[in-house]
């Protein structure tokens, strides 16, 4: 089991050529929204004359991202833009920011920003949250299992078990509950 990955890569078109920039890169998100674990596209341009394209796409995990990016449908994608497109930086991320931002797919056409992720504070206070108490029942529960085991130990097993815990299951369902917070958004039931 692994985490999502986002692809974030900063293009370089001639601002003369935004238009077909721009049919390239909903043809690419047509192709790719067929395939397994695809879980969004979105693009930015800092400005209306700027030659800057920043793009991402999400999958669900590594191995649905190699599928789409070892297919003839992305090397065909790509090669229809030779000579119009240049790749100057690509960044994988899977980490902790992760837990934190939902799949989406959006177009940012009138050139806003994506909103911003949630501030490192909301972050550190979402891990607590899922930690404090995972990590007292998992200390409580070895101290039932194990009186005898030394501190080094235990320490070992309470990560080796709170780990996949946090990482698949608590913080994303934590996320997904407070997801409003996080974008600070007005609770649901004040809606």
């Amino acid at each position: 089991m692994s985490s999502p990955v986002t692809v974030s890569i900063t293009r370089h078109v001639d601002p003369a050529h935004a238009d077909q920039m721009l049919a390239w890169i909903r043809a690419g998100g047509a192709l790719a929204v067929r395939f397994p674990g695809f879980l969004g596209t979105g693009w930015v341009r800092t400005g209306a004359d700027s030659d800057e394209w920043h793009m991402l796409y999400r999958f669900a995990d590594d191995e649905s991202l190699r599928g789409w990016e070892h297919s003839s449908q992305r090397q065909w994608w790509l090669g229809a833009a030779q000579g119009l497109v240049g790749e100057s930086r690509l960044e994988r991320r899977t980490g902790i920011e992760g837990w934190f931002d939902e799949p989406s797919a959006h177009d940012v056409e009138d050139l806003r920003p994506p909103a911003p992720a949630p501030p490192r504070w909301k972050q550190a206070t979402m891990i607590w949250l899922v930690f404090f108490p995972l990590s007292l029942v998992v200390t409580l529960l070895l101290g039932v299992v194990a009186p005898e085991l030394a501190v080094g130990w235990r320490v070992l097993g309470t990560t080796l078990v709170m780990t996949p815990v946090m990482t698949y299951v608590a913080l994303p369902w934590m996320t997904r509950a407070l997801g409003w917070w996080l974008a600070g958004e007005p609770a649901p039931w004040r809606r």
